[in-house]
């Protein structure tokens, strides 16, 4: 009897693990392990989510046109080339769907988002992992991997869990680089830490087979509705919206996000707490001998002496309701992530580390 068994590379996905929310036996706990806003969202999105949940028994939006045309309003885009999906990890699925399957191949980097080979075993195809510099994305290394067999490959930037960046150029001489049945997608769900920058839009622009990805999960506050967008060309585009589901997103997420989105005063209020914070925990534990690389996101990437070490200190800040993420998965022992908070908690993680590393009082 033929037995029922799934697509080839189903059984390889590892299934994804998010960020700690709880430490058994303590029962109040700082969670800076998902990068998530400290803040929550901005007030304005608050009051649009209250005010849609009278018709929540109404089908939204197929088309989700007036959210497309506030993301083109705020970041001088065209609407007609935006699409929108339940968190920007929708619309990376929609990418590989569409371009990728049995027999190609997709590239990532070494210590790039962890959702990339998943999703290129859900199609079918091959995910080909491309070794970094020092934590940083290394162009050349990326263009040698590419052969006749490569459809997409991905660019976390800024990085997660690096949290270092790419200049605009590098991200260019990256798109020119690339045949032209080569996709190139710059997942940009950390560029608003970064004022002024435009989280590859110049690229796609001049690259047709480009593409930016963006979220309103992080800056926003709005990781509890799951709300991406992708910006590309208008053929592109087309192609995504096909794979589409219709209804993706609730009338709940798209009102919400539109009132995120044109609230810009509220998320410079997020950029520069997050700036203060994150400068002053750099400094904190440089001071007890804990690097960090610059970072352009919401969180910092401390280094420890080995995986021992680092493993040592989570335990320690569990202990102490502080909960990190550990990121040996990424290919980084001896590394924690941690997000920046508001000041009480980047506070206590700063003193909670100090207090590991000059060990119990004598």
């Amino acid at each position: 009897m033929t037995q029922l068994t799934p697509q080839p590379g189903i059984m390889d996905i590892a299934l994804y693990q998010s960020g700690k929310s709880h430490v058994a036996g303590v029962e109040k706990v700082i969670k800076l392990s998902a990068n998530e806003n400290p803040f929550g969202p901005s007030p304005k999105a608050i009051a649009a989510a209250t005010a849609a949940a009278p018709g929540l028994h109404r089908y939204p939006s197929t088309d989700h046109a007036s959210l497309r045309a506030a993301i083109g309003e705020v970041h001088g885009l065209d609407p007609d080339r935006l699409i929108c999906g339940v968190g920007s990890d929708e619309v990376l699925q929609f990418i590989v769907h569409a371009y990728a399957g049995p027999g190609d191949e997709v590239l990532y980097t070494e210590h790039g988002f962890s959702m990339y080979p998943i999703l290129a075993r859900m199609a079918g195809a091959t995910p080909v992992v491309v070794a970094e510099a020092a934590r940083r994305v290394d162009v050349d290394a990326l263009l040698a991997a590419v052969n006749d067999r490569t459809r997409v490959v991905f660019l976390t930037n800024p990085g997660n869990p690096t949290s270092t960046m790419l200049e605009e150029a590098e991200v260019m001489r990256l798109a020119a680089g690339l045949p032209d049945h080569v996709l190139l997608v710059v997942d940009g769900a950390y560029a608003e830490f970064n004022e002024g920058f435009d989280g590859g839009a110049a690229v796609v622009d001049a690259h047709p087979n480009a593409i930016m990805t963006r979220t309103f999960s992080k800056i926003y506050g709005l990781g509890g509705l799951r709300v991406g967008w992708g910006y590309a060309s208008r053929a592109i585009i087309d192609v995504l919206n096909r794979v589409r589901q219709p209804f993706n997103l609730s009338t709940l997420a798209l009102a919400t996000a539109e009132a995120a989105v044109r609230d810009q005063d509220y998320v410079v209020f997020c950029r520069e707490q997050n700036a203060k914070w994150r400068a002053y925990l750099v400094e904190e534990l440089a001071a007890v001998g804990i690097p960090c690389d610059p970072s352009h996101t919401n969180f910092i990437l401390a280094r420890f002496a080995d995986q021992d070490e680092a493993e040592a200190c989570d335990a320690h800040l569990q202990s102490q309701g502080l909960i990190v993420r550990k990121v040996a998965g990424y290919g980084i022992p001896n590394g924690l992530r941690i997000t920046i908070g508001d000041e009480d908690s980047t506070r206590a993680i700063a003193a909670a580390i100090r207090a590991f590393k000059e060990g119990p009082a004598t």
